[in-house]
Order: C-alpha cells, then structure tokens, then sequence
C-alpha cells in the first residue's frame, strides 16, 4: 500500500474521527466531504465509496503497526527490552490513532471479505511479532503452546485503553506501558506503586 499523500492523510484522518463519533453506518459521503471541506464530487476525486475510506483507514493503521514490530524486532534488543519496546511504541501509536483504532475493532466488519482478509493477514503479522518477543522472553511459551494465547492476553490489556487512558492524564503512556510490562512480566505484585 503506498503512503497517501498530504491531502488523502486528512481525508483518512477527518473519516476515522467521524466513523469513531458516528459509527460507520451512520456516517454519509456527505458528511464526510462536508467535514472534509470539500464538495461530494470532489470527495469521490480522492476515494471511490465510503467502503474503500474504511479500508484505506484500516489498512494504513495495521500497517503502522506492523511496521512498528518490524522495526521494534530488527533492533535485536534483549528479551525484556524488546517486549517493553513493543509495548510502548503500541501504547503511543494508540494514543494518537484512538479514532482509527476504534474504527479497526468496531468497523472491520463492514468491509468485503477479500480486504478484511488483507487487514488480518497484518494483524497476524502483529501477532506474531509479539508472540516471537514473549517466546524470546519465556523460550517454554512456544513448545508449550502459550505463546499466542499470552500475546492475545498481552493485547486483551493494551487494545482498548484507547478508550480511557488519556496520556495527559495521570499517567503517560511511558507509564502505562511500564505498568504494563510489569503486569505481564511479574504479575500484580511486580507492579510499582
């Protein structure tokens, strides 16, 4: 997928935040081409339908994602680190992409079948990425058959802080995410007060 350009990126950005708000049924193009400063035909000169926004939306956000865990991985950074990497750089991501990232988990269902299945082929890879950091962390996980299920229960933590954790809040990411790893790494009594 290439990089939208300037215009397309607020495009993206304007239709998260009113898909997140409206949900995407009931947002219109009309809507979204109003908030987009635009007119309706000059909406359709950048996306098709509203279906191919939605996908556009999802896509560039799991590819930012996966992105991340390519990255995070080829540091070849110690175990722990690697894991606390992932952690932050996610939480961080997650707070300046809370509308797309509420669009992924509540929208994806409205897209056809043939690009859902792009989008879940990403978040596989995702997973993986952090199944191989916990594996690398507790080498026992893998043959055990632990590994994915605790990279699900890694994510059951960190997916929907999105919708409480304010980063200007008590906590900043870089805290949320040491009480995180804290969590995983020790278990409630690891966790600093």
């Amino acid at each position: 997928m290439s990089a939208p350009n300037p215009r397309e990126q607020d495009i993206l950005a304007v239709s998260a935040r009113l898909f997140a708000q409206q949900g995407y049924p009931g947002t219109a193009m009309s809507q979204l081409a109003e908030a987009c400063g635009l007119s309706k035909p000059a909406l359709y000169h950048y996306v098709p339908d509203k279906a191919e926004l939605l996908a556009r939306i999802c896509e560039a956000h799991v590819e930012k994602l996966a992105a991340l865990v390519r990255e995070v991985l080829a540091q070849q950074l110690a175990p722990e680190a690697q894991l606390r990497a992932l952690v932050a750089r996610f939480l961080a991501v997650y707070t300046a992409a809370r509308h797309e990232h509420r669009v992924l988990t509540e929208d994806l269902k409205f897209l056809p079948e043939p690009r859902q299945q792009r989008i879940r082929e990403l978040e596989r890879e995702v997973v993986n990425g952090f199944a191989q950091a916990l594996a690398a962390l507790k080498p026992g996980l893998e043959a055990a058959g632990l590994a994915k299920p605790v990279t699900m229960l890694l994510f059951g933590m960190i997916n929907w802080t999105y919708t409480w954790h304010r980063p200007e809040g008590a906590l900043s990411d870089a805290q949320l995410a040491e009480v995180v790893a804290q969590l995983l790494l020790g278990g409630l009594p690891a966790v600093a007060a």
